[in-house]
């Protein structure tokens, strides 16, 4: 169990890390647009990603 969940978190790290290494400008300026959103916004955003996540790992296992 604990080396499927270290698997799943490089594979996170991977996946998180293409787009800076790919497009340095473009993650800089999402960064800046996500920084300008309000809570509420970053929020919906934090909870809407969960539930995805939620979602994909029940129809997958």
């Amino acid at each position: 169990m604990l080396s499927t969940l270290l698997m799943a978190f490089a594979l996170m790290l991977v996946l998180e890390g293409i787009l800076p290494f790919l497009a340095p400008g473009s993650w800089r300026e999402t960064f800046l647009r996500l920084a300008q959103l309000n809570d509420g916004q970053i929020r919906f955003i934090g909870l809407s990603s969960m539930l995805l996540g939620l979602l994909l790992l029940i129809i997958f296992i």
